[in-house]
């Protein structure tokens, strides 16, 4: 005998709601893209407009949507939707805390695409890319290895930048919108250079982030994020 409850209709709003989280799930609408407006909505669905506005506003506090009056609403910045990992700025996350944010460079040049590297970002073996290595320091104590690897077409201006002033992070998302971003996160041992730069042992484990971005159907740029265990706990949630 079915369970009474499952055949319980979803409520209007949820509708509306769910039809747009899985457009911009399924890459129907992407970061950037004006969504239909309240009027098509309330027609699409025959609701009221009090309804769509509803499913709105929900989007809009899970970080999915920006709605700007008398303009419209569009689907939020990768950066800006709310998930377990997110890209964030590590200047603005210390900033947050009421700390001081310093940066050494390390390493700033242009090298050649390796083989593998070459199918990251889909180009030819020995391509231009633009590679730094960048220590963050919150008060003055080392928190994050940054070994960056970014695609020139997306990015020309890169090795232009001061990035003791600004980050790279801060910098790639004003110029190439994210629209992908694909994780990897590991427990390993620094590398000795990675130890040097973070005061730490190798034999100390580190938290390493491998993220590669994406705008437009381009790779941007591959990272590795390496941060001492000690300081840090990873954190999340899921919702059923």
């Amino acid at each position: 005998m079915p369970d009474k409850h499952s055949s319980a209709p979803t409520p209007h709003y949820l509708k509306v709601k769910n039809h747009l989280r899985e457009g911009i799930a399924a890459g129907r609408w992407v970061a950037g893209d004006l969504l239909p407006s309240e009027a098509e909505l309330v027609q699409l669905f025959g609701v009221s407009r009090m309804t769509v506005s509803r499913a709105l506003r929900e989007l809009t506090q899970d970080g999915l949507i920006v709605r700007l009056q008398g303009v419209g609403t569009f689907v939020a910045q990768l950066h800006r939707i709310s998930s377990t990992l997110t890209v964030r700025d590590v200047q603005e996350e210390i900033a947050q805390r009421g700390h001081q944010h310093t940066a050494t460079v390390h390493l700033l040049e242009r090298a050649a695409a390796s083989p593998a590297q070459a199918a990251d970002f889909g180009l030819s073996v020995g391509a231009e890319l633009f590679h730094s290595v960048i220590v963050h320091a919150e008060d003055g104590r080392p928190i994050q290895s940054e070994d960056r690897w970014v695609n020139p077409a997306c990015a020309p201006d890169y090795l232009t930048l001061d990035f003791t002033q600004t980050t790279p992070t801060h910098y790639l998302l004003q110029v190439a919108p994210l629209s992908e971003a694909r994780y990897t996160i590991e427990s390993l041992l620094p590398s000795a250079l990675e130890a040097e730069w973070l005061g730490i042992s190798r034999r100390d484990p580190c938290l390493v982030v491998k993220r590669r971005t994406f705008s437009r159907g381009q790779t941007v740029t591959t990272v590795r994020l390496t941060h001492p265990g000690a300081l840090y706990v990873l954190e999340g949630s899921f919702q059923a």
